[in-house]
C-alpha cells in the first residue's frame, strides 16, 4: 500500500544556498512516516501506551535534485520489508513537477523496554504494514 504526504517548503528549511538543506530531507521522511502510519490506522499512541516503539535504525538515502522556498513537496511511502520485529519503508521525495529529490529505504524496528527488540502485539497489526 503506499501512501502519498504534501508539504510546502518552508523558509527555515533552506540553507546558504538556498535549497533545502540535506539534514531537512530526514524531518520530510521522519514525517511522511507518521503520516502513512495515520493513513493506514496503525494506533501509534496506543501501541506507545502499551510500551512499545519503533525506531528507526537504518536510512539509506540517495540525493538527486534540489527543492527550493515555496516548492510542492510530495513524499510517497511504501512498505517493501516486514519481518518478525523490524520492517523497511521505501520512501521518494518528488517536486510537484516529478522531479525526484531524494530516495531512501528507512529500517525500523518495533522495541519494549527500554530498546529491547519485540514482535507488536498481533492486535497492532494492520495490513498498511505490509508490502
Amino acid at each position: 500500500m503506499k501512501c502519498s504526504s504534501f508539504l510546502t517548503v518552508r523558509s527555515y528549511e533552506c540553507d546558504s544556498y538556498s535549497h533545502v538543506n540535506n539534514a531537512v530531507y530526514l524531518n520530510y521522511l521522519e514525517f511522511a512516516r507518521m503520516d502513512y502510519l495515520n493513513q493506514i490506522g496503525f494506533p501509534y499512541n496506543d501501541v506507545v501506551k502499551a510500551g512499545y516503539f519503533l525506531y528507526v535504525t537504518h536510512v539509506d538515502i540517495h540525493y538527486k535534485a534540489s527543492a527550493f522556498l515555496n516548492d510542492k513537496i510530495i513524499i510517497e511511502t511504501t512498505p517493501v520489508k516486514l519481518g518478525a520485529v523490524s520492517g523497511t519503508l521505501h520512501q521518494i521525495i518528488r517536486k510537484e513537477d516529478g522531479t525526484v529529490c531524494a530516495e531512501a529505504d528507512v529500517t525500523w524496528a518495533s522495541v519494549k523496554n527500554g530498546g529491547i527488540p519485540a514482535k507488536l502485539p498481533k492486535e497492532f497489526l494492520v495490513e498498511g504494514l505490509k508490502p
